[in-house]
């Protein structure tokens, strides 16, 4: 951030988030990456969270930035743990984009960092763990979209009857990205058909977070495990909340996997049918089909992961060793999973 955005921010808050403090603005960059940048600002008090498009923009990056801001609002006052919104921006000529910030969580990272203790050795603290994960769904599935003014946030009706072909949609577009002509992704057409054959009856419309996992998750620094704030909010949607579950679920090993190793080693953490009868006590929802809403969350984060490849390719993006063959792996186990093989 520049000086003279410094300076454009600072007057900025001084009217619309005083209670940020007063004087200088400093900044330090938390993360940054194909969706979004994620600053740290400070004041003369505490450090508060700003989220904005990252320096290259995608088309949707303005519209992601304030569907994030409006679901963060509308979760205010409810028991779903999530950073506290603060006050959004829709003038970029503030610091060159539009923003929002939120408070700074205390928490550590459920995915990418070393968990403190108890929770970095095998027992109850390191199980409970993937309870408190799906506590945080559990609690966001019986939040009243309507109550809490996310009316027309989304399009539940025909929710899932819609999902394959619009990610089928979604990957086929990526054939116009300059340098990238497709790829075979071997599962992955077998799981698209699957799913069309074998769409269930929707559960009540709730908020889905839409890409829920350790990797978006805080938890708190100390024993019993519970969930500090749900984060990365940019997939957030009105829908069938056991899409959540199916993206929680679907990598932690069944009962009868013999291989507890997906994005992370499961080995120490409770089956995942343990997990969805925890979620099913916690919400009344039926989790009946279960593997259906695993192999779609497979689907749609495979669609998804495949455009960073797409826009290395076109040389938009770099580091996508790590998305190339992510992409392979849940295409593999999305067809697996389809067929009863996983």
């Amino acid at each position: 951030m520049t000086c003279d955005e410094q300076i454009r921010l600072a007057a900025w808050l001084d009217i619309h988030a005083p209670g940020v403090g007063q004087g200088p603005v400093q900044a330090r960059v938390l993360s940054g990456g194909a969706s979004n940048l994620v600053m740290a600002i400070r004041r003369d008090g505490p450090e508060v969270v700003l989220r904005r498009p990252p320096e290259r923009p995608r088309p949707d990056s303005d519209k992601i930035i304030a569907r994030e801001a409006r679901v963060l609002a509308a979760l205010s006052g409810t028991d779903v743990p999530h950073p506290r919104f603060i006050a959004a921006c829709d003038d970029p000529s503030v610091i060159g984009a539009r923003f929002y910030l939120m408070a700074l969580v205390d928490g550590w990272l459920g995915f990418g960092e070393p968990p403190p203790a108890p929770f970095d050795r095998p027992g109850k603290s390191r199980r409970d763990l993937g309870f408190a994960l799906v506590d945080g769904i559990a609690r966001l599935a019986r939040v009243d979209y309507r109550a809490v003014g996310l009316e027309g946030f989304g399009k539940p009706e025909g929710f899932l009857e819609r999902q394959v072909e619009r990610w089928r949609s979604q990957l086929a577009s990526y054939a116009e990205t300059e340098n990238y002509a497709g790829r075979e992704l071997p599962g992955l057409a077998y799981a698209a058909d699957w799913l069309a054959a074998n769409t269930p009856e929707a559960s009540p419309a709730g908020i889905i977070h839409g890409d829920y996992s350790f990797a978006n998750c805080l938890f708190e620094r100390t024993a019993p495990a519970r969930v500090a704030a749900m984060i990365d909010w940019e997939l957030a949607t009105v829908g069938d909340p056991l899409l959540d579950l199916g993206w929680v679920c679907y990598g932690f090993r069944g009962r009868n996997d013999p291989d507890p190793a997906g994005y992370f080693d499961a080995a120490d953490f409770p089956y995942r049918e343990e997990l969805a009868d925890h979620y099913a006590e916690r919400t009344g929802r039926s989790v009946e089909h279960l593997t259906y809403y695993m192999v779609l969350a497979q689907y749609k984060l495979a669609v998804i992961m495949e455009r960073h490849y797409a826009r290395f390719k076109s040389g938009r993006q770099a580091n996508s060793a790590d998305s190339e063959a992510f992409v392979l792996r849940l295409a593999a186990k999305a067809g697996a999973m389809a067929r009863g093989q996983a």
